[in-house]
């Protein structure tokens, strides 16, 4: 015969508002378990003779609260062993709020447990804040709130505010999503006679003395459109309005062809925000990058073939399933062996698509990077099987060859074979740049900035004799780049 734990809610308010049949059911039984004392009915049905067993010491006891909760279950479990059938009895609505009581529900031994009803403190919270959670509600643990996954156009209601420390971590934890200045209402007692509704700015909230058991605090839906801003959802709106039937002429009349040119010019001026280690900088190029992804999905969306849910979700699904040595069982003790892990799974990746010919290392280099990039990946994936000059005595070796055949086809007049002659050059300078540990684009694009700066100093200075350099001799010129090194030097 199975044990039975009856899980009766004390409700919202007084003992005036507790239900009929759950007063009946209370004042009945010998001995009532209690999770806490802390609450308006509980001293009035002590006057009536109820005699309670309560968990409010073991608070005092453990440090977590997830402790406390497989305390007090622990303890039901062993009386309801020895007495058959046990009442327990928790603030508000037993479903409602309560981890012991989702705690009992999972038990997988032979104990049957009975919900019988109660009101939720909800239901007093609505009232006494005149709101209706039809418009969009959450009820959030303020102890485990993840501020991501608030929704700002909603009724938000936090519970477990109960000291100024818990109200401390809910107001930090809330000002990641609201301004600091938002109007919070803290609502103590809701739907007693003690009941009290404070209103202060979120940065006061640890401010607040009457804090307790019965406190939850309250945040209105965000009305002011600019506070959304930085939400995903809004940004997805205004690009959709943007290629809707009243949007702009322009992005409506964009493709995926189309928009190339400026996703590639976005990436480079991301890369120049990095290198001018400017940070507000790279956020705003990183804003225009994050465009372009949004413009193709909906572009995507539109055509009816994807849209940004499935680019998420490709995205972190492939995250998970190449991060093994993160989500699953495969270990990875450095960067190296994580490079390794992920070609392998890359590899299996493609015979699971169906590849019919061999897979070569090389299939998954753009064809559209740049030519000194993709010189370095190409070498960098072939080293990766052997391919690859041991030391760098042959590459100069090479280097050397590489030139003379060059200098010959031009010798000759043979232009396509020197541009091609060239190319064979520029490859192995960038095998020597990889030997070395150099980023051969990072060291041109160096170059590249280096010579702007130069150049633009001899444009300056002969700005201040209204001259341009088209006006003066290359004598001039050398002079003024000369002068530019050494104002470079001093500097350093």
């Amino acid at each position: 015969m199975s044990s039975t734990i009856r899980i009766l809610g004390l409700g919202a308010g007084d003992l005036d508002q507790l239900p009929v049949g759950i007063y009946k059911k209370i004042i009945k039984q010998e001995r009532v378990f209690l999770r806490t004392e802390d609450h308006p009915v509980v001293p009035e049905l002590k006057r009536e003779g109820v005699m309670f067993k309560s968990f409010d010491n073991i608070y005092k006891t453990y440090d977590h609260f997830e402790e406390v909760y497989e305390h007090i279950v622990k303890e039901l479990v062993e009386a309801v062993t020895i007495k058959g059938e046990i009442v327990y009895a928790v603030p508000g609505h037993p479903l409602v709020a309560e981890a012991t009581v989702q705690r009992l529900l999972a038990l997988e031994k032979n104990i049957k447990v009975i919900i019988e009803g109660g009101q939720s403190f909800l239901d007093a919270m609505f009232t006494s804040l005149k709101i209706d959670p039809i418009e969009g509600f959450q009820l959030v643990d303020g102890m485990t709130m993840d501020p991501s996954s608030l929704d700002l156009t909603s009724h938000t209601i936090v519970a477990q505010v109960y000291d100024q420390m818990s109200a401390s971590h809910v107001k930090l934890t809330l000002m990641e999503r609201f301004p600091d200045d938002y109007i919070v209402h803290v609502v103590t007692a809701a739907g007693t006679a003690q009941e009290s509704v404070l209103t202060v700015p979120l940065y006061e909230l640890d401010r607040v003395t009457a804090l307790s058991n019965l406190t939850a605090v309250y945040l209105a839906p965000v009305k002011d459109d600019t506070l959304l801003y930085g939400e995903f959802s809004t940004l997805q709106h205004v690009i959709k309005t943007l290629r809707g039937p009243n949007g702009c002429p322009w992005d409506k009349k964009q493709t995926h062809q189309s928009l190339k040119k400026y996703l590639l010019e976005e990436t480079y001026e991301v890369l120049d925000a990095i290198d001018e280690n400017d940070d507000d900088h790279l956020a705003e190029e990183l804003g225009d990058v994050l465009l372009q992804v949004l413009l193709h999905a909906q572009i995507g969306e539109d055509e009816g073939y994807f849209n940004i849910k499935d680019i998420i979700s490709i995205l972190t699904e492939k995250m998970i399933r190449r991060h093994p040595h993160v989500f699953g069982d495969k270990n990875a003790d450095n960067a190296e062996e994580v490079i390794t892990n992920w070609e392998e799974i890359k590899q299996q990746e493609k015979i699971a698509k169906g590849h019919k010919r061999n897979i070569s290392l090389l299939d998954d280099i753009p064809s559209a990077l740049p030519a000194l990039l993709k010189a370095f990946k190409l070498q960098k994936k072939a080293a990766k099987v052997g391919f690859d000059w041991a030391d760098e005595a042959p590459m100069w070796m090479k280097l050397q060859e590489e030139i003379s055949e060059w200098l010959q086809a031009l010798k000759e007049g043979a232009n396509d074979e020197a541009v091609e002659e060239l190319g064979d050059v520029l490859f192995v300078l960038v095998n020597l740049a990889r030997y070395h540990e150099i980023d051969p684009e990072e060291a041109l694009t160096k170059t590249n900035n280096k010579f702007r700066r130069r150049f633009n100093y001899i444009e300056d200075q002969l700005a201040k004799d209204s001259l341009r350099a088209d006006d003066v001799s290359l004598q001039k010129l050398d002079e003024l780049w000369e002068k530019a090194k050494q104002e470079e030097r001093k500097g350093e």
